[in-house]
This record gives C-alpha cells, structure tokens and sequence, in this order.
C-alpha cells in the first residue's frame, strides 16, 4: 500500500510519499540536517540548532574578521561536522580564527589566507581553560600565510588541547612571525595522555625566523615534561621548513614521530624534553643544504631505529645524529642526561656530522650512560670528520655499525671502517650493494611519502620563491628609474645604460629586483635613503657607480635601508662590482642598514669598491632587546676593497638562546685602508671566518662569543697599523670552536 505520511527531521514534519509494509511499530527515526550559512548570523543561529550528524556548511566567498566558535556535542558515529559549500572555496580573511569545544566535531575544506589571528591562536581545540574538544578532527584546512602583521609577535596557527583529537590532510605553510606552527597544548598540572594524531599533513616553507619560537610542531612543554602526551605524528611531509634548529621539539613523553618525509629542512628533530619517545621510519633528504639535520637525543629511554637519512648538512646540534651531553641533576627546563637510549638500524649517508656528548660544556658534564648504538650504516660527505666526539663515550654500547668514514678509537670495535657500494633501489633510497650488509641500516621496505599523498588535493604546494635575474629583462633610460623600480614584477632585472640617473626621493623596492649596468651608469641620489626595501623586497645591484655626496648634510644616511616597519618575508642584498663614492660629508652615513623587526636570509657583497664613508658598510646591529634576535642569517663580503670609512661591520645577535643557526659571517680577500676607531664588531654571530684580508689603518677589531658552539677562524690576514682581534666570551656556557693563524702583524697600532 502507498500512501503519505510525516517523517521526523529534528522536530520538524516532511511530507512524502511512501510504501507501507505490514510490521511492527518502529520510533519515528531522527534524519541528520544540513545547514548553509550565508553570513555570521546564519551561524551563529545554526551551530546552535546542530545535533549529532548534522553539517553546517559556510557559503562558498570570503568571509572577514570572522571569530569561529564551533561548540557542540556529536557521537563517534554521528559527529557535527562544519565543513565548506565547496573546499577551498571558502576563505577566511581578516582577523579571523577557529576555536573547537566539545566532542566528536569535525572541521574541513577551509582556508585561512589574508589575515591574521586577532589573538593568539588561528585554531583552537578549546573555547577556554574549562572548555576543550575531545575526540575532535581537524581535516582538509589550509592555513596559507596567515601572519601577524610584526613578524615579533608570537602566536600559534593550531594548538590542540583536549585529548583524542586529529589534524590530517591539512596545508601549513608561509609561517613568517613568531610562534610554533602546529603545537600540542600540556597546561601545567595536566599530566595526563594527549593520545593526539597528527598525520598526512603538507608542513611547507617556513623561512628562518631570527629567533626562538620557529618550530614547525612541538608536544608539550618542560612544565610537564616528565609525563606522557603519547601523541603521533606520522606520515607528515615537512617541506624547507627553517625556522630554527628544532622542526620537531619534542617536550614530553611516550610520543611516536613515524613514517614522515623531512625534506630539505634546516633543523632536527629533537627529543628536548620527556622520556620514552619513539623515532622511527622516517626518511630524511637534506640535499647537502647547510643545517639540515636529523635526530637529537636528549633524556631518558629514547628509541631512534629504522630511519634513513641522506645528505644532511648540519653539524653540531643539527648533526643527522647528536647524542646530547646532559647537566647533572639538571633542571626540569635544562638537559637531562641521555640514559638508555636506542640508536639501531639507521642509514646516515653522506652525512656531515654525526656528534656524540654534543654540548659538552661547563653546564652539561654528563655524558650518556647505559645507550647502545647498533646496526647503523653511516657514511659521510667527509670521511675524516663525519664523527665529532666532544664527551666520554664509554656509556654507550657500539655494535654491528658499518661505516666507510674514518673511525675514532672510542668507537672501534663496534663501528667497522667498510668500503661500501651503495645502489639506489625502487623506493628511491640508497643500500648496500654487498649481500653481506643486507641487514646493516634502514629497512629495505621503506615507502618515501610523495607531495600528492599529504594535505588536501584541491590546494597546490607552493613552488620556490622567484629569485635574482628570473623575470623580463627591461631596459631603463636615464629619467625613467623610479617609474620602472615602481612597475617592477618579481625577478625583473633593469638594465641601465652609461649616463647619469639622478634620484631624488627613496626607490622602494617590492619584488626581488635586479639593477645592473655599466660602469659608466652613474647613480647620484640626494635623499636620506636611496634603495628603500618593503615587504617582498630584495635588491640586487651590478657593474654601477652610485654617489651619495648629494645626500642631505644630516646624520643617518643610508644607500640601502630595510624597511622601517615590520615585515614578514625575509629579504636578501647582493652587490657586485658596484662602485660606491662621496658618502662621508654627513655623519653616520651607512651602505646597508638594517631595521628591527626585518630579517636578510643574505647579505652578500662581492667585488664592490667603497671610498668615503662615514659610517658602516653594514650596521646589523638594530636588534638590541637581548631575545636573541637578530638582523641577518648569512652576511658574506668578499674580494672589495674599502677606504676611509667608519667601519666594516657591526653584527649583533644578543641574548642566550641556542635554537637559531646564524648568524653566519664570511669576510675573506678584502683590503680595508684607513677605517675608524672600531673597524668590526661582531657579537653572538654562530660561524665566522675571516681570512686572507689586508687590514691597514684599522680599528678595533672585537668578536665576543655568547652560548651554542660559535666557529670563529681567523687566519692568514695582514694588520698593518691595526691592532690584533680580540676575542672574549660572554657567558661560561658554551664551547666556541677558535682558530687564530698565520696572521701577519706591523707598524703602530696605537
């Protein structure tokens, strides 16, 4: 029999037709709803209509300064679910964010792109302190760039508090400001298990930051560190994510990081805090690119084994293996000794160090104790310094390990010296040619994860960034610089043409743009500032003559200033073969100064000729508020000639902070005649290396070490009428690494 009839929807009557069928009486059954929003009242009205299995779906469009507060109670087999009207096509802008409370919701189909957060969180697993999500997901969300507008400012793009949660198949990428990307929440005093999943996620670019507070994930922090998250992060893809030194900072207990592609990424990850952690099956390629590194080891019961790691750069503490040095009775914040570590069947292939008691200072005299490193396959881009042993090693067990390196004597006999013939197999990864050594080193069936099996399909990952020299070529006449420096696009080069260009108010420069000509392209500004940098932008000069005497009579000039306000994305400076005259008649007049609040991935100078200058060829000493920011990663100048100027350099990196690479400083065949009363200052700079330069008539020349394992060599230059480098440290913690050699000295310093 046909008829019609009511059927229950929440509350609500349909009408339909249907047949009946002679059974017993059944409960009007409850059919999940569907809501379309359309703007924040919509919302607001449906999220507080939604019962277990229904969908709120946001209209596809932007929607701004829009504070999402997804609260609810689903089931696991009918969650509320608050998802797009077509992925991707609903973008959140503005002062906009995502905060989750209750259980079994699920979130997707998101974007996150044109703002920031208003607080300090874009996602949150929690309304407040009494209310979190449990049993919540978090899957197909984009998070592209989505910065506070000053790159100090520290938020997070997702914490998850709660327990039971997921994030999956997500896009985090452009993080430029401070603050961890993705970061599991411990409140202190509780302890409890987290039982997070974090998994087929894409983690792509994240620049050097400059300071603490860049890591791509953290689980917990040291307050309850000696507890376990038991969380997961497995099947990730981490992309040139640079933050700092820790990708992964580990900072509690019983977490498993499985099955994840690192892929080209300066930094580690690291088991800082917390004991009884699990590292295992992940592949690493670093591609020779400097501070990629691997695990670091640090506490008690940690299990690194099955991981493959090729061509990681890093040395010190991003090592493709550091076994930290611990301090005795250490502190909850500090370093715990490594006790009962595993290290087992890794491959480590052209590696650039593997460091054993690294740190080993004043502070951290404990060495590993009760470890065993077995069946590892270690090869090195160096073979006499792939091993760097900076502590005792008798607590650690050495056995079955293959290496072609050279082999220290603490290591023998468990580590054996093996000429070894590496084949590239289907998976992609390098193994032992000889049968012998099958079962030396990672798992044969390792699957290195592809781009196409993490984050959501719909969005692209991001391609390289557009450098010198890789857009249109335009040719630029003699009163037509500000117009085509205004009009450029990223990668442009101008082409000047012999003649005078006279520039009368700062050019800023928003795209990496390359200014290039003859000799005989004479430059003549006469404003404060000549090349202005925005955000986006970086210069890059050749083959010119540029001429700062008709600079305003006022101290403060510069040639080259980064922008005065904070940006986001990390700048660059090159100068080659570039002339610059006349920039003494005002004080404090300087080449290239830096900002706070900016930060240079490069300051190269090659070949330039400098006459006249009354302040620094770099001032990069702006950051003064001792958090261990600082203004540039790598500042190279080489093969220039400099005359009467004030100084070289001064480079300041303050505060203690160990979790940053640079700064890097290479200063090698430059003369330098006649300079002020300080010729250099370098303070807190990570690497430096001066070497084969003339130095006549110079000032001072001060380095002051601060903690980490600064290199400073300093090596065959000639000081005439300047007197000797002066080297102190400021803090006994640490271990500088200081070459002083085959300098020549003469004539009166005084």
């Amino acid at each position: 029999m046909v008829t019609e009839g009511d059927f229950c929807v929440k509350g609500r009557s349909i009408r339909f037709a249907w047949s009946i069928v002679l059974l017993p009486a059944l409960p009007c059954p409850v059919l999940a709803a569907e809501f379309l929003v359309h703007d924040q009242a919509e919302y607001r009205a449906a999220i507080v209509k939604a019962a277990p299995g229904d969908i709120v779906r946001l209209a596809d469009g932007e929607w701004k300064d829009f504070p999402l507060l997804f609260e609810g109670k689903g089931t696991e087999k009918r969650p509320i679910t608050l998802t797009a009207q077509t992925k991707g096509k609903v973008v959140l802008s503005g002062t906009s964010s995502l905060k989750l409370a209750g259980s079994y919701l699920v979130v997707s189909g998101l974007v996150f792109r044109g703002g920031h957060a208003p607080g300090a969180e874009v996602i949150s697993f929690r309304r407040d302190s009494q209310n979190v999500a449990a049993h919540s997901r978090l899957t197909e969300i984009v998070i592209d760039h989505f910065n506070q507008p000053d790159r100090r400012k520290e938020d997070r793009w997702v914490s998850l508090y709660g327990h039971d949660n997921r994030v999956d198949h997500s896009w985090f990428a452009g993080k430029g400001n401070a603050g961890v990307t993705l970061a599991v929440i411990r409140p202190k005093g509780q302890a409890g298990a987290n039982n997070h999943r974090i998994d087929h996620n894409y983690f792509g670019p994240r620049p050097p930051l400059g300071s603490n507070g860049g890591e791509t994930i953290r689980i917990g922090t040291s307050e309850e560190s000696l507890s376990d998250s038991a969380s997961m992060v497995d099947s990730n893809v981490f992309d040139r994510c640079d933050g700092e030194v820790e990708i992964v900072s580990v900072k509690s207990g019983g977490n498993i990081i499985r099955g994840n592609l690192i892929l080209r990424s300066q930094g580690s990850i690291v088991l800082r805090h917390g004991n009884g952690n699990l590292v295992e099956r992940n592949v690493f390629m670093g591609h020779g690119k400097p501070h990629t590194g691997g695990v670091r080891v640090i506490n008690m019961r940690q299990t690194v084994r099955d991981n493959y790691m090729e061509g990681l750069a890093g040395t010190d503490f991003t090592s493709a293996l550091a076994v930290m040095n611990g301090v005795p009775g250490s502190a909850i914040n500090r370093y715990h000794p490594v006790s009962q570590a595993v290290i087992a069947g890794n491959s480590i292939l052209n590696a650039g160090r593997i460091t054993l008691g690294a740190g080993a200072d004043a502070e951290r005299t404990a060495a590993p104790s009760h470890s065993e490193l077995r069946g590892n396959l270690m090869t090195g881009a160096n073979a006499d310094t792939l091993f760097q042993i900076e502590a005792d090693t008798r607590g650690i067990v050495f056995s079955r390990n293959v290496t072609s390196a050279a082999v220290p004597a603490p290591l023998s006999p468990g580590v054996r010296q093996i000429a070894t013939a590496l084949a590239r197999a289907g998976n992609g990864l390098l193994y032992p040619a000889d049968p012998q050594l099958a079962q030396v080193g990672a798992p044969r069936d390792l699957k290195p994860l592809a781009l196409k099996d993490v984050g959501p399909d719909w969005y692209a990952k991001p391609a390289d960034q557009t450098g010198f020299g890789t857009g249109r070529s335009v040719t630029v006449s003699a009163d037509g610089l500000a117009t085509a420096t205004a009009q450029a696009t990223p990668g442009e080069v101008l082409r000047l043409k012999a003649g005078r260009y006279t520039v009368n108010a700062p050019l800023n420069i928003t795209a990496a743009l390359t200014i290039t000509g003859p000799a005989a392209a004479e430059i003549v500004f006469s404003s404060p500032t000549l090349f202005a940098l925005a955000e986006g932008g970086s210069l890059r000069l050749e083959g010119l003559t540029i001429r700062g005497d008709k600079a305003p009579r006022l101290p403060g000039n510069a040639a080259v200033r980064a922008a005065q306000v904070s940006t986001i994305a990390n700048y660059a400076v090159e100068m080659d073969g570039t002339v610059f005259t006349g920039m003494d008649a005002a004080p404090d007049f300087d080449l290239i100064a830096t900002a706070p609040a900016t930060f240079a991935d490069h300051i190269d100078l090659n070949g330039i000729s400098v006459t006249g200058l009354s302040g620094k060829v770099l001032a990069a000493s702006a950051e003064t508020s001792g958090r261990g920011l600082y203004a540039a990663e790598h500042i190279r100048i080489i093969n220039s000639r400099f005359e009467r100027i004030g100084a070289l350099a001064d480079i300041l990196r303050g505060g203690t902070d160990e979790s940053t690479f640079g700064p890097e400083v290479t200063i090698t065949g430059n003369t330098v005649a006649q300079s002020g009363r300080v010729l250099l200052t370098l303070s807190g700079v990570q690497s430096t290396l001066i070497e084969d330069n003339t130095f006549r008539r110079g000032g001072a020349i001060t380095l002051a070490h601060s903690v980490g394992s600064p290199d400073t060599r300093i090596r065959g230059n000639r000081l005439v009428e300047t007197p000797e480098p002066l080297i102190k440290k400021l803090y006994p913690q640490g271990t500088p690494k200081v070459q002083v050699s085959d300098n020549t000295r003469s004539g009166d310093a005084s």
